[in-house]
């Protein structure tokens, strides 16, 4: 049986504006409007807005949501207050990732989960799983949109439209209030794309009225849709990781770089497992490297030594619009995991030469 591809709330507004819509995660989804590069450079030196009410987003409150969340993330969600938002994922029994999601603490007893798109189902039953205690939880995804409007002018537009003063609204916080005339909008700064900017969280029936002020209030500043091609290569540039790409369900966590969100002061779902591969040292590591060749990455291809010999593969790769290089990540074996070692990507029957770099490729902001 063919899955159903849903269709976010704007849908028929994205088609008008040239989109061209293909599935991604169980919904169809703007992937270009105009060009990919020209998206790109938008959000990089201007303003641009990415519909992605596909994300799912659950609700989970009462006395024991703490408890909850604690148990099934990784990350410490105590270190959390009114108004912050922290990155985290969901281990899984088997040593992978379920998902990883951000935690936002609306109060002591109310956390709001947002959580990928092609997960939504498969988190809800995980962690609804692990609810022993009664939590209350309710998914709010198919009633919510969610536009990230990024780029270094991204303040400057929304600033027209509220009273809230966006400048103090730190990294990885957020605030609720009034936005061009919708109320009960969350606006947070999370960003995927490192050009700056904020998530607005609207409910589906004042969607296309906020999306309409928000490009009126971005004229001036050349603001544009933005669809999930640039949305990658954005990303890729930060060293962001996608789910499904360079975690899932088979990768380590620790493997990933994401020890820095796994606490160990604290009993989480297969915690014991992690701390013992802490303790022994992991196999392989998630790096970032760049062409030094001419070509261009792509998923699944190889990653070799100088004779050839297989070390890893590419998660994700790209020709940076920023760089004008080629640009990815993947996993290697850890001999090959240092910043400058040489590596090669084998494309079709080529080894071309890549070396092995710090992410982010490209600094925030750039």
């Amino acid at each position: 049986m063919t899955e159903q591809i849903k269709t976010i709330p704007l849908n028929d507004l994205h088609v008008s504006l040239g989109a061209k819509m293909v599935p991604f995660a169980g919904f169809m989804m703007p992937v270009r409007y105009s060009s990919d590069l020209e998206e790109h450079h938008c959000v990089r030196n201007g303003v641009g807005v990415f519909d992605v009410s596909h994300m799912g987003e659950f609700v989970v409150r009462g006395p024991k949501a703490l408890d909850l969340i604690q148990r099934v993330s990784a990350n410490d969600a105590t270190a959390l207050y009114d108004g912050r938002i922290q990155y985290s994922y969901l281990p899984n029994a088997d040593g992978g990732v379920v998902d990883d999601l951000l935690v936002y603490r609306y109060n002591q007893e109310e956390y709001y989960l947002v959580v990928n798109a092609s997960n939504i189902e498969k988190d809800w039953n995980w962690i609804q799983s692990h609810n022993t205690e009664g939590v209350e939880m309710e998914n709010i995804s198919d009633r919510l949109c969610l536009f990230a409007v990024q780029g270094p002018k991204a303040m400057a537009t929304l600033q027209k439209l509220t009273d809230i003063d966006l400048s103090k609204i730190e990294y990885y916080h957020y605030a609720a209030g009034t936005l061009a005339g919708v109320e009960d909008v969350f606006i947070s700064a999370t960003g995927y794309t490192g050009a700056g900017g904020f998530e607005v969280y609207v409910w589906n029936h004042d969607a296309e009225r906020l999306w309409n002020a928000i490009f009126e209030a971005g004229a001036e500043f050349g603001i544009k849709p933005i669809g999930l091609g640039a949305r990658d290569t954005l990303r890729l540039e930060m060293g962001y990781c996608l789910y499904g790409n360079d975690i899932d369900d088979t990768t380590s966590p620790l493997e990933a770089g994401l020890g820095w969100v796994t606490k160990f002061t604290k009993d989480f779902v297969n915690s014991q497992a992690l701390l013992q591969q802490k303790q022994a040292g992991v196999q392989r590591k998630l790096v970032g490297f760049e062409m030094i060749d001419r070509g261009i990455p792509r998923g699944h291809y190889d990653l070799c030594d100088a004779e050839g010999g297989v070390i890893g593969h590419v998660t994700s790769g790209t020709q940076s619009p920023t760089l004008g290089k080629g640009i990815g990540m993947g996993y290697v074996t850890l001999a090959y995991s240092k910043v400058g070692t040489e590596i090669f990507v084998k494309v079709r029957d080529r080894l071309l030469k890549a070396q092995i770099v710090k992410i982010p490729f490209v600094k925030p902001g750039v």
